[in-house]
């Protein structure tokens, strides 16, 4: 698989987690085609992945988050809208944009940057016109949404 075929797989599927095991399908063993055992770092594709990996993340169309069970996931821009539709029923940290930077020592840091700094206007804008259902089944069944009344209200948004 090439970096342009794992974003066309990201695309497609809308929601996919990098390597995690959850209700959603994997990056890597798409990658791969098929089941990684152990870390995909052990896996003798693991420069290959680890280069589509870099590569996919990178993209201005994939949104990297915690939004599935906590684990990294990759959302494509065009589920962005039906994301922020029903971004109140998620905690902060799931929906939060992760982001590593490489520091001038060399270390890696993970930085998170907050809902409401990531969304573009035109994303905010198009999510108005999305009903929650329809959001609800934009980003499929792998979702339990928690019931909202149990959270704080929804925020409104306002453009940074």
């Amino acid at each position: 698989m090439t970096a342009e075929e794992a974003l066309a797989f990201v695309r497609e599927q809308g929601v996919v987690l990098v390597s995690g095991k959850g209700a959603v399908p994997r990056l890597t063993e798409a990658i791969v085609g098929g089941p990684i055992k152990g870390s995909w770092w052990g896996h003798p594709k693991s420069h290959q992945i680890f280069a589509i990996l870099q590569a996919v993340t990178h993209s201005k169309e994939i949104l990297v988050c915690r939004l599935v069970d906590g684990k990294v996931t990759l959302v494509h821009r065009r589920l962005w809208p039906a994301l922020v539709r029903i971004a109140g029923r998620f905690p902060p940290d799931r929906i939060a944009q992760v982001r590593e930077e490489h520091l001038p020592s060399g270390q890696h840091a993970t930085r998170l940057v907050p809902f409401s700094k990531w969304v573009p206007i035109e994303v905010r804008k198009e999510a108005e016109s999305i009903s929650e259902p329809e959001a609800l089944a934009a980003l499929g069944p792998w979702t339990l949404v928690p019931d909202p009344s149990s959270k704080q209200p929804r925020r409104k948004w306002r453009a940074a």
